[in-house]
């Protein structure tokens, strides 16, 4: 039996969501371990003074697995 945890980031990038998505997903991967999906809560896009598009924002939901270590599980 395995037990998951979650936790809430948010990833920006100027050129798409799909390069927030992927940020997001690899600084996710360098902290976290064992991780198993993703799940995008939010898709924002930033504007600047004049109203262009200025970048991306993706609020995500990383789902990992807590590994088992002697008397329960730990991060």
């Amino acid at each position: 039996m395995s037990v998951a945890r979650t936790t809430e980031i948010n990833a920006l990038s100027p050129e798409s969501f799909e390069a927030a998505i992927n940020e997001g997903l690899e600084r996710a991967k360098q902290t976290l371990r064992q991780v198993r999906e993703a799940w995008i809560k939010d898709q924002i896009i930033m504007l600047d003074e004049d109203g262009s598009v200025a970048g991306y924002q993706v609020r995500m939901v990383i789902t990992f697995v807590l590994e088992e270590s002697g008397g329960g599980a730990a991060i």
